[in-house]
């Protein structure tokens, strides 16, 4: 485990996961958001992310966690092949409305960790829950069937419960 794509659904636990694996393993995160938003929480432009992307992925040793730009598959695509462990998390659509929501609430109070500094935790949710309705045309059987094709010389990794989200460092890393 030397490079790691913790890819899911928004508030799937994608970040909270990626930090505990990341203090684990000594393998440095990268956080997508981190690269795509500004201090301002506006986007950068798409020359800029998939440069720095590209830098990321060059690297011998990362986790990078989130999916990054809707506009940019051919980077997402990248990224799974250059991994050599995948983490999907596949959590179901009430429980990521559900964290959705409870993320917005906590964030009334408290800019959620990893947030860009300047961002919207409303627009954010909005964004989220936007995101959650075009899901099921890509975060499917279909797509899940490709990523184990892709994942046929890697370790891949289904999470598909929070049980099993909040156990998977103790049970994965010696």
């Amino acid at each position: 485990m030397k490079k790691v794509a913790v890819i899911g659904k928004p508030a799937n636990g994608k970040s909270t996961l990626s930090r505990k694996l990341a203090s684990a393993t000594g393998i440095k995160l990268y956080a997508l958001d981190s690269i795509l938003y500004k201090q301002n929480g506006q986007e950068v432009d798409r020359r800029s992310y998939e440069d720095a992307h590209e830098k990321l992925i060059s690297l011998d040793e990362w986790i990078i966690e989130g999916f990054g730009p809707l506009s940019s598959m051919n980077s997402f695509n990248r990224r799974l092949e250059a991994a050599d462990t995948i983490i999907y998390i596949e959590l179901p659509y009430f429980i990521t409305y559900c964290l959705v929501t409870k993320r917005l609430i906590k964030g009334l109070f408290k800019k959620p960790e990893g947030w860009p500094d300047g961002s919207s935790v409303l627009k954010g949710t909005l964004e989220s829950y936007k995101v959650l309705k075009l899901c099921p045309r890509f975060w499917n059987d279909g797509f899940l069937k490709r990523l184990e094709e892709l994942s046929k010389n890697k370790t891949l990794h289904v999470i598909r419960s929070t049980s099993e989200l909040n156990s998977f460092v103790d049970k994965n890393v010696q």
